[in-house]
C-alpha cells in the first residue's frame, strides 16, 4: 500500500478519578492518537507516551515529532511497496522511541487489515473471544480509600487486582487486602522500579500473602538485580518498563531475571515485536499478560485482540472502559463476568466516534507526503 497522509490527533481525556502510581499522579489522559490514510483506507492507533518521561524516557511531544521528522520521511519514501511488517526494519536505524513507532505500525497495520477484511485478533492467531480482566489500583492517601475502591471493583466483577506500591505503601496495604478478600483474591503488586537492592528484605515480607506475582520491582536495566530478587524471595517476578524486546526478554529469561513477562506493544515497539515477545515466553514456559497505558477504545481494542493469544495466561490490565473514563471516543468496552469481548471486525475492529472526539481534542495536524 502507499501511504498518502497521517493525521495526529491530540486529546485531553479526563480520568474518574486520579491514579497514582510510583512514579506519578494523573488525571488527564493526554494522548495522541495516529490516524493514517493510505490508497488501501484510514487506520488508527494510539500513543502509548505520558505527558512527561516518567514510565519510560518518552514523552508525547517528542514521540510526535520523532514521527514528523524522521519516521515519516522514510515510509513516504517508499511509495506502494509500503507494509506493516516493513516499518520496522524501514526504520531500525533511528534508536529507541518505540512508542512512536509503534503508533505509526499499529495505524498502518489497522488499515492494512481493514483493506484485508482481517480482525487484529484473527491476524495475531487469538484464541479466544473475551479475556479475563484484572484492574490496576493506584496509591491512595489512606488504606479506607484503597478498600472503597478495591471493594467496587470486585463488586464490578473484576478478577484480579493489581496494587500499585512503593516504600511506604506496600506491607501494610496488601496485607489489609489479603486479610479482608481471603486467599482466593487473585493478587499481584506493581512497583514501577521504585525499589532498589537494597530492599531485598522488604520485598521478601510481601511472600507471606500469597500474590501471583511482583512487577518491576527495581530499576529497569538491573537484569542480574532481578535474577538476585528472584532467588531470594518466593514471590514471582514479573518484569515490565525492562522487557523492549524479544532479544531482551530471552535474555531476561535465561538469567532467571523474568519468571513472567507483562507485554505492553507501546513500550516494545509495536505488537508484531509483541508477538515475537510471546513466542519466546511460550517456548520457555513463561507466562505473559497485557498491560496497559491507560488507554482509550483505540488502544483498548487492539490489546484485547493480543491478549487473546494462547500464552497470555493471567488476566491482565485490560479492564472495561469505564474504569478509567466517564466516556470512551469509541463504543465502550463492557465487563461481563470479569471479562471483555475481543473485537472481532475487520483491523482493530472499532471507530472513533466523532462528536466524542472533537470534544476531547486540542489539536489536530495533517502530514502529507
Amino acid at each position: 500500500m502507499k501511504l498518502e497522509a497521517v493525521e495526529l490527533i491530540r486529546l485531553n481525556v479526563p480520568l474518574k478519578s486520579a491514579f497514582r502510581t510510583s512514579f506519578s499522579s494523573v488525571s488527564m489522559h493526554e494522548v495522541f492518537w495516529a490516524h493514517v490514510i493510505t490508497d488501501q483506507g484510514e487506520g488508527w492507533a494510539e500513543c502509548g507516551a505520558n505527558d512527561r518521561p516518567d514510565y519510560s524516557s518518552e514523552y508525547h511531544t517528542a514521540a510526535m515529532d520523532v514521527i514528523k521528522q524522521f519516521i515519516l520521511p522514510d515510509l513516504f519514501a517508499m511509495g506502494d511497496d509500503l507494509t506493516a511488517e516493513k516499518v520496522a526494519p524501514a526504520v531500525h536505524w533511528m534508536k529507541g522511541h518505540r512508542m512512536a513507532k509503534a503508533a505509526i505500525e499499529t495505524s498502518l497495520l489497522d488499515a492494512q487489515l481493514r483493506h484485508q477484511g482481517i480482525s487484529f485478533a484473527k491476524y495475531f492467531g487469538a484464541v479466544k473471544d473475551r479475556v479475563p480482566a484484572g484492574v490496576s489500583v493506584g496509591i491512595m492517601d489512606s488504606l479506607g480509600e484503597l478498600m472503597r475502591y478495591v471493594d467496587g471493583y470486585l463488586n464490578e466483577g473484576y478478577l484480579r487486582i493489581k496494587l500499585k506500591i512503593e516504600p511506604g505503601w506496600d506491607y501494610e496495604p496488601v496485607k489489609l487486602v489479603r486479610e479482608t478478600y481471603g486467599d482466593d483474591l487473585l493478587l499481584q503488586v506493581d512497583a514501577n522500579t521504585a525499589y532498589t537492592r537494597d530492599d531485598f528484605d522488604l520485598l521478601k515480607r510481601l511472600d507471606e500473602f500469597n500474590l501471583l506475582l511482583i512487577e518491576q520491582p527495581i530499576f529497569e536495566e538491573d537484569l542480574l538485580g532481578h535474577a538476585k530478587l528472584a532467588q531470594y524471595i518466593e514471590t514471582p517476578v514479573c518484569l515490565d518498563e525492562t522487557i523492549i524486546s524479544a532479544d531482551i526478554a530471552r535474555d531476561a529469561i535465561e538469567l532467571g531475571a523474568a519468571e513472567i513477562i507483562n507485554i505492553k506493544p507501546s513500550r516494545v515497539g509495536g505488537y508484531l515485536e509483541s508477538m515475537k515477545i510471546h513466542d519466546v515466553a511460550v517456548a520457555n514456559n513463561i507466562p505473559v499478560w497485557c498491560g496497559g497505558m491507560l488507554e482509550t477504545g483505540i488502544g483498548r481494542a487492539a490489546n484485547l485482540a493480543l491478549a487473546a493469544m494462547p500464552g497470555f495466561t493471567l488476566p491482565g490490565d485490560t479492564s472495561a472502559s469505564s474504569r478509567y473514563f466517564e466516556t470512551d471516543l469509541t463504543e465502550p468496552f463492557v465487563l461481563v463476568d470479569g471479562h471483555v469481548s475481543v473485537p472481532t471486525a475487520p483491523g482493530i475492529g472499532v471507530d472513533p466516534i466523532p462528536e466524542i472526539v472533537e470534544r476531547f481534542t486540542v489539536s489536530r495536524e495533517w502530514i502529507k507526503r
